[in-house]
């Protein structure tokens, strides 16, 4: 359908396919108006960031089939190690039934835990990546995009017991060591990482060694692999009353060097959210002209109407928003979730209302399914979500990939199948 069609289309409640899997009741109709609500109010900023015009040539009169293949835009989940290794704590079948999950829904993710320094050296100088590999193999198997958290975490309560007994001559040597045994270790393989995470909070290393360790820290992961995107991370942004401070403490890394390429902010809701107010936080981030990505999203309340409500407002503020440039929930399932009432999915593989909503998004709303007719100079107008697009005109099939970068584009397609 046309871009307009698709707006019209937001009329339809929760979307056909959400409909289909469960019936309306009242507060999935209220729910169905707050989200095209949102949708016709972020409209045109959606159009403008997340979709391209594209003109396809053929002959006059041919049938044009496009439907999408793979977004651009990434929506991802934290993936839990317990779905991938063996274990006692889920069995054969929920982590194959939790690896499918991830594979239908999401074309990113990021390691919950398995990256952290805690589970890659427990012990001094015994150094694993083993069960960040495995989920690392079956992410690049999968064609997933993995984002790296994180390199260092300064929660004390967090820090290595080992770590902690240092002198600070070794624990200044141990911190440049874990930047080279993970930054090495990962490069030319995660392209992003959250380096220090919240460092708004948190300072264990800093109290210990002065404050220009986070430089150090930074300047140590860049040297070695100076192609990675360097993230701050923190919480109480998106869902709290420090967006500020933070802007303040980006702002004074940058001016000290430090080679900060990118800004994650955490989203953890409970049962009610603001979308003016994450817009208004948003733009003030996006003053620094880099990257911003929501790096744990959840919505933490045993109220399943509320949970959609917080899903649908974050997800449609956040892909509207100009420089948010990826959405990654804090994982999906509640028997693998931190929070469990947060999950989009049962125990059982149910979906929840805030699941449906998602899907309806991402795979209906905010996905190209287009049938049209070239007209009598053979030419079909559409505009694309960003992405990767499988386009059929006369029994022949390619793959076309359009993204922010492309501007207005013309495509010939072939006059006939080969």
């Amino acid at each position: 359908m046309a871009w307009t069609a698709w707006i019209l289309a937001g009329i339809c409640a929760l979307g056909v396919a959400a409909r289909a899997e469960q019936g309306v009741n009242t507060e999935d109709a209220e729910l169905a108006r707050l989200i095209d609500g949102l949708l016709a109010r972020h409209r045109a900023s959606i159009e403008a960031n997340r979709t391209v015009e594209v003109t396809f040539r053929a002959t006059p009169g041919a049938a044009v089939r496009v439907r999408q293949a793979r977004h651009a835009f990434p929506f991802g989940t934290a993936i839990n190690r317990h779905g991938f290794v063996p274990n006692n704590r889920i069995g054969p079948a929920d982590q194959e039934r939790y690896r499918q999950t991830v594979r239908a829904n999401f074309n990113s993710v990021v390691h919950e835990n398995a990256m952290k320094w805690y589970a890659n050296e427990r012990r001094r100088g015994e150094v694993t990546f083993a069960d960040a590999d495995r989920m690392l193999d079956w992410a690049e198997t999968h064609g997933l995009h993995t984002r790296g958290h994180c390199v260092f975490w300064a929660d004390e309560d967090k820090v290595q017991p080992w770590v902690r007994a240092l002198d600070d001559d070794a624990l200044r040597a141990a911190l440049r060591q874990r930047a080279r045994d993970y930054m090495e270790h990962f490069r030319g393989r995660v392209p992003e990482h959250d380096v220090k995470n919240e460092m708004l909070h948190h300072s264990y290393f800093s109290d210990r060694l002065g404050p220009d360790t986070r430089r150090q820290i930074f300047a140590w992961c860049r040297a070695h692999d100076p192609e990675a995107i360097l993230y701050v991370n923190d919480y109480n942004i998106l869902a709290g009353g420090q967006t500020e401070r933070y802007v303040e403490q980006i702002a004074g890394f940058l001016a000290a060097g430090m080679p900060v390429g990118g800004i994650g902010v955490q989203g953890h809701f409970g049962g009610r959210i603001d979308g003016d107010e994450v817009w208004r936080k948003l733009d003030l981030l996006a003053q620094f002209g880099l990257p911003i990505k929501v790096t744990e999203f959840d919505a933490n309340t045993p109220d399943e109407t509320a949970k959609a409500t917080v899903l649908a407002t974050l997800y449609i503020t956040a892909f509207a928003h100009p420089a948010v440039e990826g959405i990654t929930m804090w994982g999906f399932w509640e028997n693998r979730h931190w929070r469990p009432d947060a999950a989009l999915w049962r125990a059982d593989w149910t979906k929840t209302p805030a699941a449906r909503v998602y899907r309806d998004l991402v795979f209906n709303r905010w996905w190209t399914d287009e049938d049209a007719v070239a007209d009598a100079d053979g030419l079909v107008r559409l505009r694309l979500f960003h992405g990767e697009h499988d386009v059929t005109v006369n029994g022949h099939t390619h793959r076309i990939a359009v993204g922010r970068e492309s501007g207005a584009t013309v495509i010939d397609l072939p006059a006939a199948a080969p």
